[in-house]
C-alpha cells in the first residue's frame, strides 16, 4: 500500500511539474507576442518619427537651397548692405529651426595687400555671424574663415570682377 500511495504521489508530482512546465511555457509564449507587439509598435513609431524627420530636413534642405548664400560687400568695407541684411533674415530663420552648423568665408578682391586682404575677409565673415547671432543663431554653430583675395570667383581685373570676389559665403 505504502509503493501504491508512493507511485501515487510520484505520478501526481510528475504530472503537477508536467503541467507547470506546461502553462510557464504557454506564459513564456503569451508574454514572448506581447513583447514582439510591443518591439513592433515601438518600430513603427520609430520609422513614423524618422520619416517625419526626413521630411522636416528635406524642406529645409529645399528652402536653404533657394535661399541666398552669397552676400556681396562694397569696396574697402565690411558692412552689410540692405541686400545682405534681407537675404540673411531668411537664411536665419532657416537656421534657427535647424540644427546644423554654418562656415561664413570672407573673400577680398586682388586689390590691397594679402594680410591686409586676409583682415578684410574675416571682418566681413564676422559682420555675417554678429548679424546671424542678432537674429537668435548660436554662435557655437558658426565657423568663421577668411580665405582674403586667395579663392576669388573672377580672375579679371575690373570693377566687375573685384565686386563679385567682394563677398561671404555661407557654406
Amino acid at each position: 500500500m505504502k509503493n501504491k500511495l508512493m507511485s501515487v504521489s510520484t505520478s501526481i508530482v510528475k504530472k503537477s511539474l508536467f503541467l507547470a512546465l506546461v502553462v510557464s511555457l504557454i506564459t513564456a509564449c503569451a508574454s514572448n507576442k506581447q513583447q514582439e507587439a510591443d518591439a513592433a509598435a515601438a518600430a513603427a513609431a520609430a520609422v513614423a518619427s524618422a520619416a517625419e524627420d526626413a521630411a522636416s530636413v528635406e524642406v529645409s534642405v529645399d528652402t536653404a537651397a533657394n535661399l541666398e548664400s552669397v552676400f556681396y560687400f562694397e569696396y574697402d568695407q565690411s558692412s552689410l548692405t540692405s541686400a545682405a541684411r534681407a537675404a540673411l533674415d531668411a537664411q536665419a530663420s532657416v537656421l534657427r529651426d535647424t540644427a546644423s552648423s554654418v562656415r561664413l568665408e570672407g573673400h577680398a578682391d586682388e586689390r590691397g595687400s594679402r594680410e591686409y586682404n586676409l583682415a578684410l575677409g574675416e571682418r566681413r565673415a564676422k559682420a555675417v555671424a554678429d548679424y546671424l547671432a542678432i537674429q537668435g543663431v548660436s554662435r557655437s554653430r558658426v565657423e568663421v574663415v577668411s580665405y582674403g583675395e586667395e579663392r576669388p570667383i573672377s580672375l579679371r581685373s575690373d570693377d566687375s570682377a573685384y565686386s563679385l570676389n567682394r563677398r561671404v559665403e555661407l557654406k
